[in-house]
């Protein structure tokens, strides 16, 4: 059984929410909806396994100083499993349009 992940908000206004997630080992962030377009980026490196609405799992290599960006909408729950390492990225979402 997995257990929750760490958050904390590190920064919000009516138009940005910015996130910082820590996932040690045998953590996720649990099963959830974007409700906004969102951008990542990663502080440290690591694997982390991405699980989508379907029940797909797909393994995906944090890349540290790399970012990437979603469209709102995105619905998957994001796990470090096997990485003994804490995997760290701060997640900003686009709160308005």
């Amino acid at each position: 059984m997995l257990e929750d992940a760490e958050s904390r908000i590190l920064a919000e206004t009516p138009d940005v929410r910015i996130t910082e997630w820590r996932l040690r080992q045998g953590t996720h962030t649990g099963p959830h909806v974007h409700g906004y377009d969102y951008s990542v980026m990663p502080v440290s490196g690591g694997r982390l396994t991405v699980t989508d609405a379907a029940g797909q799992a797909t393994a995906m290599e944090q890349v540290r100083g790399t970012g990437y960006s979603r469209p709102a909408g995105v619905e998957h729950d994001v796990a470090n499993i096997d990485d003994p390492s804490e995997v760290v990225f701060v997640e900003v979402e686009l709160l308005r349009g």
